[in-house]
């Protein structure tokens, strides 16, 4: 992926400032990011045999919500996203190993701009709800690393997207 020469949410004098893509074309757009979570040996063995429930009710399906929800709201939470039309959201949630969760957040939308933000996001926030759901069981619970495993659409394309590669 080639670097970019310059941060774009800049102006001309060094100030913060939100992207002007009004003269962007329309274009379909996708991004997937992921982002696990490691538990302690004890508490992954207590998940597994529980079946990913909680005393707060079912940790995938809640943590699938919780991603849903901040894809929407991205831009209410990072100062220079675009409000946009989310075209789909995807999120899926498998153990990796005996002890970790990942996390996997595609979003689809149709705009001038991309969704890799959203999608770091919704992986991101999923990842802390399913830290919310299971901190009972301990607070040794490790989040991350959080990327982006690509995007399509735009001025280049990055990485593989869920479902689609």
């Amino acid at each position: 992926m080639k670097k970019a020469s310059t941060l774009t949410h800049l102006d001309a004098q060094g100030r913060p400032a939100m992207v002007d893509v009004s003269a962007k074309a329309v274009t379909a757009r996708a991004a997937t990011a992921k982002c696990r979570v490691k538990f302690p040996a004890a508490v992954a063995a207590q998940l597994h045999k529980s079946g990913l429930k909680s005393a707060k009710g079912g940790v995938v399906e809640t943590a699938i919500v919780a991603g849903t929800l901040a894809v929407k709201r991205t831009h209410e939470l990072i100062p220079f996203c675009h409000p946009l039309p989310i075209d789909g959201i995807r999120l899926a949630i498998d153990w990796r190993g005996e002890r970790e969760l990942e996390i996997v957040c595609t979003v689809n939308t149709t705009h001038r701009t991309g969704v890799e933000m959203e999608a770091l996001t919704g992986a991101a926030v999923a990842a802390l709800t399913v830290y919310d759901m299971c901190k009972a069981l301990s607070h040794a619970i490790v989040i991350g690393p959080a990327k982006l495993r690509g995007k399509r659409g735009g001025k280049r394309d990055f990485g593989a997207i869920a479902g689609k590669d």
